[in-house]
């Protein structure tokens, strides 16, 4: 659960001593060993733990009046070495804004006024938690009826959920979102491999705003697609009422071509699309897409097994509107594929066809010589792949910046110091499990000054 980022805020929104203190603040205790709540800039866990198991709690606001008189002395003392108290509210706000969440409600256990401060609407556009052992579906549902207070049934400000990792989650934490965010944008629940297709259709339908989600690992998700009491009260092109325009599936395995054709007919606006291992798509999956996904920037489909030449010739149908193509270890992809690739999809960035063994120097030289914008390629464990494909990526490719070699047997010094001689700006090199001279690789590295060389030739260093 994160804070959002912090900005400048203008003049106070509302009088903060207005706000009602009798509505609890929830904090989470847990267990030594786990990590608690987090937004990738740190955690801690409290020394408490109940039974085992995580569970949301809640506490009161701390008392404006300690009674015993030594108690007193000593808190006046803090108080008048707690320069931070000088600070006004927004200063206050704008450094709770860099503050984890777990810090976040801490911090609202300090005094009444931290209370206030801590607990204001600006600071709640993001709710992130990790931790396999969270009972993330009561947090959830202690979270958002704190940050209703202020807009009964419904969180306004609330745009971002993470829950990734949190194997805890069910369809009731997912309804619990889709009811009370309304404002949604991005949803981020991989790995909870719980949730099912019903939940993940209440959220896309009650939330229209919803643009980023990634459900991958979740292995019962085999579809995205509105509810059917939405779909009634829409038009009969509703499916463009999804605004969804990223979508990670990625290890989703029961996904099928025709769950794919239902995803495509409902988000028309998708531009990211990543089916990494989504081993049960094939090329008729793929022409369903472009049917109806004229949009996509980046694909991915690697391990997907029986994605061929045919479903390049799909792909291609983007145009210049593809930069982005993963499809390693597609085996049934050559050069034939590639050919309809470079052929149409001219402003391709990156590619990565990391173990498409059909691959050969003819299918790089198509590539080379018409996606001269090419700035990452990934050809490992391509063993048809030579010095001479090589020599065609230097001669046409001179943007290029990352190259993966790896496991390329034909490749040889001579074929590296070509690509080191024009193309200038290359920062990234692997050419582990290659055989090329300590020679070529010292020759790589005096004329790209920046480049990072991965090898596996403990000579060189």
């Amino acid at each position: 659960m994160g804070a959002s980022n912090g900005k400048q805020y203008g003049s106070e929104d509302s009088d903060l001593s207005m706000r009602t203190l009798s509505t609890p603040s929830p904090a989470l205790i847990f267990p030594p060993t786990s990590p608690g709540f987090q937004n990738g800039r740190g955690s801690s866990t409290s020394s408490s733990s109940v039974t085992g198991e995580t569970v949301a709690m809640v506490h009161s606001p701390p008392p404006t009046r300690l009674s015993h008189p030594l108690i007193r002395l000593a808190a006046k003392q803090q108080k008048e070495q707690a320069h931070i108290d000088w600070l006004p509210d927004q200063s206050m706000i704008h450094i709770f804004s860099f503050l984890p969440t777990n810090q976040l409600c801490r911090c609202a256990r300090v005094c009444r006024r931290w209370y206030n401060l801590a607990w204001d609407p600006r600071l709640w556009r993001t709710i992130r938690l990790t931790g396999e052992t969270i009972n993330v579906d009561r947090a959830l549902k202690v979270l958002t009826r704190r940050l209703c207070q202020d807009t009964p049934n419904v969180c306004l400000m609330l745009e971002t959920v993470i829950v990734s990792g949190c194997r805890r989650l069910t369809d009731r934490g997912l309804y619990t979102i889709a009811q009370c965010c309304p404002e949604l944008r991005r949803l981020e629940v991989s790995g909870c491999y719980n949730i099912s297709n019903e939940a993940v259709f209440d959220v896309v339908s009650l939330c229209p705003n919803l643009e980023h989600l990634d459900v991958s690992g979740c292995s019962k998700v085999t579809c995205i697609s509105l509810t059917r009491e939405a779909s009634i009260k829409l038009s009969p092109l509703h499916g463009k009422q999804i605004s969804i325009r990223y979508l990670d599936m990625t290890d989703c395995f029961v996904l099928e071509d025709e769950g794919l054709h239902t995803i495509a007919a409902h988000c028309t606006q998708l531009t990211h699309l990543y089916l990494r291992r989504c081993v049960r798509i094939t090329d008729e999956g793929l022409r369903y897409l472009m049917i109806y996904c004229t949009s996509i920037k980046e694909l991915s489909v690697s391990d997907c097994r029986f994605v061929s030449d045919f479903g390049m010739r799909e792909i291609a149908k983007l145009e210049s509107r593809l930069r982005y193509l993963s499809i390693a270890h597609c085996g049934r992809i050559t050069d034939v594929g590639i050919r309809y690739i470079a052929k149409y999809c001219s402003k391709l960035r990156y590619l990565n066809a990391r173990g498409c063994e059909g691959i050969t120097d003819h299918g790089v030289e198509y590539l080379a010589k018409n996606c001269t914008k090419l700035k990452s390629l990934d050809i490992g464990k391509c063993p048809l792949v030579s010095d001479t494909g090589l020599e065609f990526l230097a001669l046409n490719c001179f943007n290029l910046k990352r190259l993966s070699l790896k496991s390329c047997e034909s490749i040889t010094g001579q074929g590296l110091q070509i690509v080191a001689a024009n193309c200038f700006d290359l920062q990234m090199l692997n050419v582990q499990d290659c055989d090329v001279s300590v020679d070529a690789l010292r020759f790589v590295k005096r004329h790209c000054k920046r480049c990072i060389i991965e090898h596996t030739n403990p000579a060189f260093f």
